[in-house]
């Protein structure tokens, strides 16, 4: 499907099923399905209503102060949520559309956006740490840069605003049709920081007894389609409360996202969660790097540093040295493991699956 066909009435009026970047069975409901992975790796597609896309969209250009004068700028693939969360924006503020058509390029993209007239834009953490490893600024009239698909390192939000791209975190996913929280405009008045976030005026969030966070509202998902015995499979949403896999922490109107249930493991008796980890050594690693939790006879299982061989082995070196000590002992990296490059999904995530498989490792 083409990014103009999201900007039609057409579309927002039909009353079938749509699979963005999948073939499914056409007797689904009549929903937009968008292709995810579950805990277990297995492919599953949700389904989200053309009202539940509209509200997001509505929700997110109130938040931002999008108005019928401003453009959004597309750059991200439009069968993943997020990138049809940008035309979807569109269509709802009555704004234009610009989209870059084109395999991501950081040099190309910042030329083609000067020309767009761009007022905001969607990244993913991955673009933003090339813009930035290219010293490329940010043409005039960017007014905010929502970046989603994972957290943003510290020091690279702050390099970014350096060069003039006013980055604000985020935190979605595909069931909540995109965004549940995202920073304020009033939040580029300050140095980067990755919180707190705030919820989306469509969200209420609460903290489940797990810590995780569980979400409310007219943009979440109807139901989700999977294979079961050879046979596709369509299974609704029954709550209207719906418990994520993202633990965290709700005051008020405000979120903080503190990691994933699903990816916590034990060491030594202890809960660790490798992608805390992770975040944490990445302001002192420019490169491609990943934490892996390991499984281990004696400790449950252990951290093992996964990088790139492009990054600088003294600036891993350092940034572990500085991480250990001040981490408790069941928290700490005990091997690092060179591999050529880190295999990303089209948003630019880990595959963690196959960096352990590359990586000769056993990972949970």
């Amino acid at each position: 499907m083409e990014a103009s066909a999201l900007i039609r009435p057409e579309f927002w009026e039909g009353a079938g099923p749509v699979a963005m970047g999948a073939d499914l069975p056409a007797e689904l409901p009549g929903l937009v399905y968008f292709r995810t992975s579950g805990t277990t790796g297995e492919p599953k597609w949700i389904g989200l209503s053309r009202r539940a896309l509209l509200v997001s969209a509505e929700a997110v250009n109130r938040h931002l102060g999008v108005a019928a004068a401003d453009c959004w700028a597309l750059a991200l693939p439009l069968e993943h949520v997020g990138g049809f969360g940008v035309a979807a924006r569109a269509w709802q503020a009555g704004c234009r559309l610009e989209v870059f058509g084109r395999k991501w390029c950081a040099p190309e993209f910042v030329e083609w956006l000067g020309g767009s007239g761009a007022t905001h834009l969607s990244l993913v953490p991955t673009q933003v740490h090339d813009l930035v490893a290219g010293s490329l600024g940010a043409p005039a009239g960017l007014r905010a840069v929502v970046v989603g698909g994972g957290a943003l390192a510290v020091a690279t939000g702050r390099a970014a605003r350096d060069l003039g791209w006013p980055v604000l975190a985020s935190y979605g996913m595909t069931e909540a049709a995109s965004q549940i929280a995202t920073q304020g405009l009033e939040m580029l008045e300050q140095g980067y920081t990755p919180g707190p976030l705030d919820l989306l005026p469509c969200w209420e969030a609460r903290g489940e007894d797990d810590g995780r966070i569980a979400i409310r509202g007219g943009a979440l998902f109807d139901g989700m389609v999977f294979r079961e015995g050879g046979r596709w499979k369509y299974e609704e949403r029954r709550s209207e409360w719906f418990a994520t896999s993202d633990t965290g922490v709700v005051e008020g109107r405000a979120l903080r996202v503190t990691g994933r249930a699903d990816t916590r493991v034990k060491i030594l008796g202890e809960l660790v969660d490798p992608l805390v980890v992770e975040a944490g050594l990445a302001a002192g690693i420019a490169g491609g790097f990943a934490v892996l939790a390991v499984e281990d006879a004696r400790a449950g299982h252990r951290l093992v540093l996964v990088r790139e061989a492009a990054t600088d082995p003294a600036a891993v070196a350092a940034a572990l040295a500085a991480y250990h000590a001040g981490c408790p002992g069941f928290q700490r990296i005990g091997e690092v493991v060179e591999v050529a490059a880190i295999p990303r999904g089209p948003l630019g995530k880990p595959l963690r699956g196959e960096l352990a498989r590359i990586a000769g490792l056993r990972a949970n």
